[in-house]
């Protein structure tokens, strides 16, 4: 009777696992799917990238565009804490309450911070994506009846499955689950994070044609490459802590109160401001980084952005606006680290090269490892909400990543 009833257990598990990564690939591609349809409404332009709508967009759509994004957002972020509770951050629920989730106020949140990254947000898309699948792990955990532990893995492997099918890096959404959200590699762990992320992107891509990410020309590889890379390497890390310093900076001096409603719109808005002559700085970074990969930003522009790219992201996280960093931490090292190419080849949708697979306006696609300064270890998304024992414990966990 023993055996027939962990036989049971570990079948209701892996059913489990399961549902959680068919469930979290259709969630991440329905919040994909609203994202492009927020962006080109609000930026129109036949085929265009958020940036070069920007780019062509006059400035009061500028404007209007940002302060209504701080507007809902600080509406939003109310109206859900009144009407569903507070929220909590998907490491903290793991290590605090076994991985329980309040449903409607996290995925709430998810939807709100993919609607104001739509809009302009100087911020990732990964974070909703992630709370989408913690939480429909979290449901899965209820209806199959697991103990806290096995609820603990799950969670993580779903919030790990939203990032993997939001860029289509299965093993990396594995990774993620284990060693940031869960802080375990254990081998028990490593199959069920690895199935629910590959069985989510898998879901995902039955929604979301295949496209590259970044189109690259074929650099050849030289002395002088790796010479420089040894320098680059460092300087990275060295930016990567004092981003990690920023971003916990901007954490513990989110607004409260009444502050709640009134700094979104103010920081948005100035965040608009700016991009009417920097539209480089608007949404999460792609488009900066893929022009710093090819060359095609000039040595003064991108000085300019080297600090107002960080900047932008930290005054909307600051602002307790929702969001990702992982996107817009790439940006800011593709910023800083760059060696001048020998040649540069006009910007193209679709020239030959070494391809990074990603969807059509950053819809990802396979594995791929740039260096580059990492962000906040479970942070991707921060809202303005939660008490300060859990910002304390998520300050904690970043410092001692």
């Amino acid at each position: 009777m023993a055996t027939l009833g962990a036989r049971q257990a570990a079948a209701t598990f892996w059913l489990a696992v399961v549902v959680t990564g068919a469930g979290t690939g259709l969630a991440t591609a329905a919040l994909m799917d609203l994202l492009y349809v927020v962006q080109h409404t609000l930026w129109p332009g036949a085929g265009m990238d958020l940036l070069d709508a920007a780019s062509h967009a006059d400035w009061p759509r500028h404007l209007a565009v940002l302060v209504a994004a701080g507007l809902l957002t600080g509406v939003g972020q109310f109206l859900l804490g009144r009407l569903a509770g507070s929220s909590i951050d998907v490491t903290t629920a793991i290590w605090l309450q076994a991985g329980r989730m309040p449903a409607l106020r996290t995925f709430g949140s998810a939807v709100l911070s993919i609607v104001v990254v739509g809009m302009g947000a100087s911020l990732g898309r990964e974070g909703a994506p992630k709370q989408a699948g913690a939480v429909i792990a979290n449901t899965a955990s209820d209806a199959a009846g697991l103990p806290d532990e096995t609820r603990r893995l799950l969670v993580a492997c779903g919030a790990g499955a939203g990032f993997a099918a939001a860029y289509g890096v299965p093993l990396g959404g594995a990774l993620f689950a284990l060693e940031v959200v869960r802080r375990d590699l254990a081998p028990r762990f490593v199959l069920p994070a690895l199935l629910t992320s590959v069985i989510a992107t898998g879901v995902s891509w039955l929604f979301r044609p295949d496209a590259p990410t970044y189109q690259i020309p074929a650099y050849t590889s030289s002395l002088s490459v790796v010479a420089w890379a040894l320098p680059a390497g460092l300087v990275a890390g060295v930016v990567a802590v004092l981003f990690v310093r920023a971003v916990a900076w901007a954490d513990t001096h989110r607004p409260r109160g009444w502050l709640r409603l009134a700094a979104p719109p103010l920081a948005l808005g100035l965040l608009g401001a700016v991009s009417i002559p920097f539209p480089q700085i608007l949404g999460n970074g792609r488009d900066v980084a893929e022009l710093t990969f090819t060359g095609q930003i000039g040595p003064w522009l991108l000085l300019t952005l080297l600090l107002l790219k960080p900047a932008a992201t930290l005054l909307c996280l600051g602002s307790g606006t929702p969001g990702g960093l992982f996107t817009p931490s790439l940006a800011v090292g593709a910023t800083r680290i760059v060696r001048p190419r020998r040649r540069r080849r006009p910007r193209r949708r679709d020239h030959a090269g070494p391809r990074l697979h990603r969807r059509p306006h950053g819809r990802a696609h396979g594995t791929h490892t740039i260096v580059h300064p990492a962000p906040a270890p479970g942070r991707d998304d921060r809202h303005a909400d939660g008490t300060p024992h859990q910002r304390a414990l998520h300050l904690r966990c970043a410092a001692h990543r």
